[in-house]
């Protein structure tokens, strides 16, 4: 099982990344897990930096999958949009979660790797895997 980091300063790269790969987005959907203080510390750095990028921030709480597709669905009609899955959200349903969003045809950055192994866009945080390869050959020296 992979950890999941909550380096709020990640979090905020997460909207500078996004606009790089798609500049012409004004609006950022944001899944998050409102019931855990990670989501409700990303969320506000999120709508800290967006804020100061002038992008308008629509918040998903993940309750239901279902409901979670019409949602973006309706959303991404637009075209201007972007969406960012956080760490504190959806990580029991990983590729429910890219099958979801390559249907809806939105730009998302996710907030560990295996969701870009599994054919996810793109995603930014640390990588845990070689931080625990450094500390199982640290235990071993």
């Amino acid at each position: 099982m992979q950890a999941v980091q909550f380096e709020y300063g990640l979090t905020g790269k997460w909207l500078e990344l996004l606009r790089e790969l798609a500049p012409g987005i004004k609006r950022v959907a944001v899944i998050w897990g409102p019931d855990l203080a990670a989501g409700i510390g990303q969320f506000a750095i999120i709508q800290a930096v967006a804020s100061a990028l002038g992008l308008e921030v629509t918040p998903f709480k993940f309750h239901d999958i279902a409901e979670t597709e019409l949602g973006l669905a309706a959303f991404a009609h637009s075209g201007d949009g972007g969406l960012i899955v956080t760490a504190a959200s959806v990580l029991a349903n990983r590729e429910l979660f890219i099958e979801l969003i390559a249907r809806v045809k939105l730009p998302a950055i996710y907030p560990v790797r295996r969701f870009v192994d599994l054919g996810g866009l793109m995603s930014y945080a640390a990588d845990f895997d070689a931080q625990a390869a450094a500390r199982a050959d640290e235990v071993i020296e």
